[in-house]
């Protein structure tokens, strides 16, 4: 039976929060400094938070069906052990 992957270590986990940190605020110190008007800047920082959250769903969704995935594919699994267990190769067919 198949084994789920390692989880990841802290290092990674770390590094992929930081990443994400510094890419935030590098667009919204962009959209802060831009020479536009309040409203423009306004909306732009909508966008900015709706793209953010978006992501954060997308990548809950993703998770979610690869959990998913996985439990049917155990209980799959499960029961391909338990009919080859069952299983006699040399016993007499009736």
């Amino acid at each position: 039976m198949t084994k789920p992957s390692a989880p990841n270590t802290g290092a990674f986990f770390a590094q992929a929060a930081v990443s994400f940190a510094v890419a935030l605020a590098a667009v919204a110190i962009g959209v802060a400094f831009l020479p536009v008007n309040g409203w423009v800047r306004g909306f732009l920082a909508l966008g900015l938070l709706y793209t953010v959250t978006s992501a954060f769903t997308l990548a809950k969704c993703i998770r979610d069906r690869q959990e998913d995935s996985y439990l049917v594919n155990r209980v799959d699994q499960a029961r391909l052990d338990k009919l080859l267990a069952e299983h006699d190769p040399f016993k007499e067919a009736v």
